[in-house]
């Protein structure tokens, strides 16, 4: 069991191995990507300490080519530089040629980022959490989830590039469950940081919307106002990455492949990337390009498409930095780091009152839209606002529409943005959808 942190040197002697053998194979050019983690989690249930764990991973993947034909062989755990190697090159004898696509560079050390929690630590956090939501509703049922995690990621290639960094988040989850005769409900928060997290601000968050799911509503029915809270406004960033997708737009699959230059959506919207903010900030992409800011939409204005290696030639724009293994054992490919959606004013209060008739979005069930824009999801948790005030939770609603569109009606944008995963975003109201719901 590995008993501290891992860190990129501890790769170091394995991956040069493995170039060497590659090269001795007769590749003309490979790279091995590494990644190690450790995790020690603490889990609570029925309100309770469960258990403690600690759980380790380790990877390794070969990339290489020989007469230009690509080879990707992937080993878990301990690995066998050579089994590995002949992998790699027999299943570069099914692929055709292509273009080799590897950064030249330098060795890079790059700071570690983030701070380790004792797990101690983590236990008193989620005890006292549970403790502050039974306080004020001592019949939930809680369940929780804090983690320390650590992660190294060491990247070399037959190019000279040699780039890696240890990063460590910390993670919590807080679910409460309320079952009120035939009546069940489920409210759920959660943060990612690093160096250290705010069980108060999660409990806050829990609390306030038990308070307002106190009473159920009939929901409004037809086109209403949306108020997509922070929590649940990344359903809409996710079309919008995906159609800024260079390899969308290679492929003539994004609605926006021919509309740089042009305003797609409200000119209240700037998106940025910002890969050095927050606790998903990433250095260098699975490339070895180190990430940069991006400025993809500008006042609703179309400004430019994130791309690979592969993609940026193929569009004549370059790489961006934004090649990510979806997978150890997939090839990298166009992925953002940091979608950062610029504020507005208010917080998520005083959008409530700009709300005659309207309903809030909070939890969804189910998958977001795609590409295309279109779609249709069910309100896992969400309130009816009338003149400004809750009236209390709507049930059996489902909110419908496109994307694209309602981004074009938008009504006001909070101050309130938080991380929901990688994507920092404010509540949101939207015109243009329609609510359906069971009077």
């Amino acid at each position: 069991m590995m008993s501290e942190p891992p860190r990129h040197e501890d790769t170091k002697d394995m991956a040069e191995q493995l170039l060497e053998l590659a090269a001795k194979s007769g590749a003309e050019a490979a790279e091995v990507y590494q990644s190690r983690s450790l995790s020690r989690p603490v889990f609570f249930e029925a309100n309770r300490l469960k258990q403690l764990e600690s759980t380790q991973s380790e990877g390794t993947a070969l990339r290489l080519w020989r007469e230009g034909r690509p080879g990707l062989a992937v080993a878990y755990g301990p690995v066998k530089p050579q089994a590995l190697v002949e992998r790699a090159i027999a299943l570069s004898q099914l692929n055709e040629p292509e273009t080799i696509e590897l950064n030249p560079g330098n060795k890079v050390v790059y700071p570690d980022l983030g701070e380790s929690v004792p797990v101690e630590q983590l236990v008193s956090m989620g005890k006292e959490a549970i403790a502050l939501v039974r306080q004020a509703y001592p019949e939930v049922i809680c369940t929780s989830q804090w983690e320390c995690e650590w992660e190294t990621t060491h990247l070399i290639n037959s190019q000279g590039l040699d780039c890696g960094y240890t990063d460590t988040t910390l993670s919590a989850y807080l679910g409460a469950e309320w079952v009120r005769g035939e009546d069940f409900l489920s409210v759920s928060d959660g943060q990612t940081q690093r160096g250290r997290l705010e069980p108060e601000k999660i409990v806050h968050q829990i609390v306030q919307r038990l308070k307002w799911a106190s009473e159920n509503v009939a929901p409004p029915t037809g086109r209403v106002p949306v108020l997509f809270t922070a929590k649940a406004a990344d359903m809409l960033w996710e079309t919008l990455q995906a159609a800024l997708n260079g390899k969308r737009v290679m492929e003539k699959a994004s609605p926006w492949s021919d509309r740089l230059g042009q305003q797609v959506i409200s000119k209240a919207l700037t998106l940025r990337q910002q890969p050095g903010d927050g606790p998903f900030s990433c250095p260098f992409d699975d490339e070895g390009t180190p990430t940069c800011p991006l400025t993809l939409i500008q006042n609703g204005v179309l400004q430019l498409f994130y791309c690979d290696r592969t993609t940026g030639r193929l569009l004549g724009s370059g790489t961006t930095g934004n090649a990510f293994r979806p997978g150890l054992g997939s090839y990298p490919t166009p992925g953002l780091v940091n979608l950062v959606i610029q504020p507005g004013t208010g917080s998520l209060l005083d959008l409530m009152e700009k709300l005659d008739d309207g309903i809030v979005v909070d939890q969804i069930l189910g998958g977001g839209a795609g590409i295309s824009g279109d779609f249709s999801i069910n309100v896992d948790l969400g309130y009816r606002v009338q003149k400004g005030h809750i009236l209390g939770r709507v049930k059996d609603t489902m909110v419908s529409g496109n994307v694209y569109t309602a981004l074009k009606q938008l009504v006001a944008l909070g101050s309130d943005a938080d991380w929901n995963g990688a994507c920092y975003t404010p509540s949101i109201i939207v015109e243009g959808l329609s609510v359906t719901g069971r009077q």
